[in-house]
């Protein structure tokens, strides 16, 4: 078998394993949340809304601080749906990655432009 071919029927045999997972919990993800933006767990609450979609092959889509979700993907292993995507504002590109845990979203996000880390926890406001 050719690099190529073996490549082809190692991505065919993860897709085939993970999306299962995923169309198991896509729905665990789709709704709306609340996420908490605050900078240090002693400042007080800074709540912006989370919107989040998830497509049969993984695409996610919605809208994240008033920013249209781009380029948004979500996978399941482990047994925990996980999901990524891009924003953008005047400043630059924010990166943003997160997992479901338990009832909750724990994320992060990453300012290009600001040049900060800030780590998040999201609560559902509805399915």
């Amino acid at each position: 078998m050719t690099p190529t071919a073996c490549r082809t029927l190692l991505v065919a045999v993860l897709g085939a394993i993970a999306l299962p997972a995923l169309a198991q919990q896509r729905n665990e993800l789709a709704g709306e949340w609340t996420v908490d933006l605050r900078p240090t767990p002693q400042a007080p609450a800074y709540h912006k809304p989370m919107t989040i979609a998830v497509a049969a092959d993984g695409t996610l889509t919605g809208a994240f601080y008033e920013h249209p979700i781009d380029l948004g993907r979500a996978g399941a292993t482990n047994g925990r749906p996980c999901f990524s995507f891009r924003t953008q504002d005047a400043s630059g590109p924010y990166q943003t990655s997160s997992c479901l845990v338990g009832d909750h979203i724990e994320g992060q996000t990453w300012s290009e432009g600001r040049r900060f880390v800030l780590t998040w926890q999201a609560t559902r406001t509805r399915k």
